[in-house]
């Protein structure tokens, strides 16, 4: 089963129906409904999509979606290492510089899934933006 590790920005997609992004993640997000992925995400989403939800929703609204989502995805933590490997990287974002660097400790990660794929050029796990991932997904499922 593929292990893809999903960065905030698809995860907002899906949760506020962001227009025209959240088709692609709504399908990634039953693909993993459906036990045919496997999702990650990291700690330090959950706190930045509660951030960018309270614009749209009142907390209760917000906690049940998170609630949710974490019944769909494993949570990585965040440590001391994560963020020192962030911190002396080459990453010019450092909120993507330690969503990369979770996911790769986690060894068995396939593929970062992310709208900013620029962002992470220095990856050494493939990265796919939700479109992308899909239509290579749905090629290697059909042979």
């Amino acid at each position: 089963m593929t292990e893809i590790f999903i960065d905030s920005d698809v995860i907002i997609d899906f949760l506020i129906d962001r227009k025209p992004f959240s088709q692609d993640s709504a399908k990634i997000f039953t693909l993993i409904a459906q036990n045919k992925l496997k999702g990650y995400s990291s700690s330090l989403c959950f706190s930045n999509i509660y951030y960018v939800l309270s614009k749209y929703a009142s907390h209760k609204i917000i906690i049940s979606k998170l609630k949710e989502l974490s019944e769909l995805v494993r949570i990585l933590k965040v440590d001391e290492n994560i963020i020192h490997s962030a911190l002396f990287s080459d990453f010019k974002d450092f909120e993507d510089a330690i969503q990369y660097f979770t996911a790769t400790e986690h060894k068995r990660i396939d593929i970062i899934i992310t709208r900013n794929i620029k962002d992470f050029k220095k990856s050494e796990i493939p990265v796919f933006t939700p479109d992308t991932f899909l239509k290579t997904y749905e090629r290697s499922a059909s042979s």
